[in-house]
């Protein structure tokens, strides 16, 4: 038996359905019931029952894609603050190799940068780098602060609520995994998504959130609804990793290229070094073909002095 529905906010120690459903994130079991560990709202899927916090600061984990600011330049890498209570390090390395250049005239103290996290390790400090398409540092635009639990519903199915504020303002926008979104476009479209991205926030455990934000966005800069209302195809809020824009699919992608790359190249170097191998031993030994010369040499002379002998014998018998 189940004591709520989804999307129902629950707050710790609260049962929630008896020990027919598992317990998933956000739950534990006591004497076969299912109990909230938190105050959030309660994700319903098949008989797995999780609870979403309401506020949650950002775990860095290998893989995401991030924006953070430079707290400090030292000797050879950047303090990185990627709204976190771990902390972030940029390896000087990581972006220029061996090359050895002022940190601080690379970036400096302030700059805000789009970042990948390379490495995680045992206390949470994240190890970032810069490879992949698009990441560096941004110019300009404003920097808008949601809880990283909200991030997927900011995205959208496939990119559908991000994509439309981008379509309607005119916006750049990049959001990171940790919860900060870069917007860069005219100052007043730069505020009107910011008070969008709070709005998606407050609400993203409602239903029909799209048509909401949609009818919003074309009454603020068309000042009417939009033409069609398209029905929203309820969205199950849930705590999952999100695609991001495809920048983390992106990023992978071009790993992978480069592995088979990488493999292509040592296959051909091997294919080069075994045909080099193979004309080598189909060439003639030089010490060998010297020796059998000297041989047969040896044998022609041999022959001519006989042959002077007999010559000889027969001149003289005549």
């Amino acid at each position: 038996m189940i004591y709520v529905e989804n999307k129902d906010l629950v707050i710790p120690g609260q049962v929630l359905a008896d020990d027919e459903y598992y317990s998933g994130r956000g739950t534990f079991k006591e004497n076969g019931k299912v109990c909230s560990s938190l105050m959030g709202l309660v994700s319903l899927r098949n008989k797995k029952i999780r609870v979403i916090p309401l506020k949650s600061k950002y775990v860095p984990k290998k893989g995401d894609v991030v924006i953070g600011k430079i707290n400090d330049v030292r000797f050879s890498m950047w303090d990185v603050d990627i709204n976190s209570p771990y902390s972030g390090i940029l390896p000087a390395f990581e972006v220029f190799g061996r090359e050895k250049k002022e940190l601080n005239k690379v970036y400096d103290v302030g700059d805000v940068l789009f970042l990948r996290v390379v490495d995680v390790d045992e206390i949470k400090k994240a190890k970032l780098g810069l490879k992949g398409r698009g990441m560096g540092k941004f110019k300009g635009g404003i920097i808008v602060d949601i809880a990283p639990t909200k991030v997927p519903r900011l995205i959208g199915k496939k990119g559908s609520m991000i994509n439309m504020i981008k379509d309607k303002t005119n916006c750049k926008i990049v959001v990171g995994q940790n919860g900060l979104v870069w917007v860069k476009g005219d100052e007043d479209m730069e505020q009107l998504t910011k008070d969008i991205i709070h709005l998606i926030e407050a609400e993203a455990h409602t239903s029909g959130l799209t048509n909401k934000i949609k009818n919003k966005l074309y009454l603020a800069i068309d000042g009417e609804l939009p033409p069609e209302e398209v029905p929203e195809e309820e969205e199950e809020f849930v705590l999952e990793k999100p695609k991001l824009q495809n920048f983390k699919e992106e990023l992978e992608q071009e790993e992978k290229e480069a592995e088979e790359k990488e493999a292509e190249e040592k296959e051909a170097e091997e294919k080069e070094a075994e045909e080099s191998k193979k004309e080598k031993e189909g060439k003639p030994n030089i010490a060998e073909v010297i020796e059998e010369l000297k041989k047969k040499n040896k044998k022609d002379n041999t022959l001519s002095y006989d042959d002077n002998s007999n010559n000889s014998f027969i001149l003289n018998n005549k």
